[in-house]
């Protein structure tokens, strides 16, 4: 260290004298109590910075020349010896305050042993010794304790170091459980992404299944709606189809069973004529009289046959039906009839020209839609129809001639099909 007063340690001066009541300086203080004082009183890098800034640079010695040259110039008065003053006043002023209080070296040393006792020795060792009332007893009791309370310190120091080192070694072994346990959080959060996006892809696909399903029902119950809108009364002629389908299927059972008792019937007729009359003739004239009404009452009054089949009659008069339905049944034809819309429905015109084979449409007791819905009907399926103006009896006998006129030969290929199954028989 360089200063420009000369080293007291060199130059071999003695300690200056005490004077009255004032706190003693460092370089006031012996030789022996400048090495744990900045020892213990100052920390190394401190130290360090308080004697850079009194050389004037920076110091490339080591901590412990650092030390030995802060000891030497605590010596005497210089820079060093100032800036150690002054730093070790304001570090523990506080405690330099609290000994103040003390007016003889027995209630310094009584300080200075509860400082030991708490453990806090570095400000208690500076305050003590340069209390005016410290004396050389003090001085060097206070000096052995220190010199103790270092070698504690270094112990527990060492205890310290080896707590640290083991605390060093659990923690690395801790840090790379962590390192372990980080590497599996991360690979289990890479595999929950990849689920994750796995599943936001399967929801995206199936919503979007669901959606153009959805838009398909909406198109087809769009569909749905617009047919209904064209086909007026859906539902009912559903209904009426299938109660027609069954109504077709018991006409044709009864069809059956009529021709076979029609064919009884012709059977009977030749054995009852070929049965011998009585000898008086009492009970014969009566039978003849009754084989004559039998005939006239068979002879039809109009020439058709129309066996096995179904005439629709729409309109006329309701008081000529009796005539209407007992014309038709002569000529061996099942009668049907339907007012034309003024008291029956337009649904069951539909499922009577449904069921018909030939059709009598006397349009003068009519209305209108019925009539052209019978003429659509008609056209449409191709079925047989005569309009008659005239909602007679005569009308309706003239329609029944014109449809014998066009079934004349029909009926011809039926007798001569009929005469060479029976020439066959």
């Amino acid at each position: 260290m360089c200063d420009k007063h000369p080293s007291p340690g060199l130059a071999g001066l003695a300690l200056p004298g005490r004077q009255g009541s004032r706190r003693r300086r460092i370089w006031e203080l012996p030789r022996n109590c400048h090495c744990p004082l900045v020892g213990v009183g100052l920390p190394l890098a401190l130290l360090r910075r308080l004697a850079e800034k009194a050389a004037g640079g920076a110091l490339l010695h080591d901590d412990y020349e650092v030390h030995v040259g802060a000891v030497s110039d605590c010596g005497h008065r210089n820079r060093l010896a100032e800036a150690i003053q002054k730093e070790l006043d304001r570090r523990y002023a506080p405690v330099v305050f609290r000994f103040r209080s003390a007016r003889s070296a027995a209630e310094v040393g009584a300080l200075w042993d509860a400082a030991v006792a708490a453990g806090d020795v570095a400000g208690a060792f500076w305050a003590g010794l340069s209390h005016p009332a410290c004396v050389p007893a003090l001085e060097e009791r206070m000096c052995r304790d220190i010199h103790m309370v270092q070698h504690q310190a270094g112990a527990c120091a060492r205890a310290d170091m080896g707590k640290y080192k083991a605390a060093l070694a659990e923690n690395a072994r801790l840090e790379a459980e962590l390192a372990r346990a980080q590497a599996r959080c991360n690979a289990l959060m890479q595999e929950k992404k990849r689920e994750a996006d796995r599943y936001a892809r399967e929801s995206m696909v199936a919503r979007a299944a669901a959606i153009g399903k959805d838009t398909e029902i909406l198109a087809l119950r769009g569909d749905i709606a617009r047919l209904r809108a064209e086909v007026p009364e859906l539902d009912s002629r559903k209904r009426l189809a299938n109660r027609l389908a069954r109504m077709e299927l018991r006409e044709q059972a009864l069809r059956v069973r009529l021709a076979a008792l029609k064919a009884a019937r012709q059977d009977a007729a030749p054995q009852a004529a070929g049965v011998s009359a009585p000898s008086d003739g009492s009970v014969a004239a009566p039978a003849a009289q009754a084989g004559t009404t039998a005939a006239a009452t068979a002879a039809p009054t109009i020439p058709i046959h129309l066996v096995n089949r179904s005439v629709l009659c729409v309109g006329g008069r309701s008081g000529n039906l009796p005539f209407y339905r007992r014309m038709i049944e002569d000529v061996g034809a099942q009668f049907a009839h339907h007012d034309g819309g003024l008291e029956d429905g337009s649904r069951q015109l539909e499922a009577s020209l449904a069921a018909a084979d030939l059709v009598i449409c006397q349009t003068g007791c009519i209305s209108h839609g019925a009539y052209w819905r019978v003429k659509e009907y008609c056209k449409r399926t191709g079925k047989r129809c005569v309009f008659v103006d005239n909602p007679s009896v005569s009308g309706l006998a003239r329609g029944l001639r014109e449809i014998g006129a066009d079934r004349a030969p029909d009926d011809a290929q039926e007798q001569i099909t009929a005469g060479s199954a029976a020439c066959k028989a």
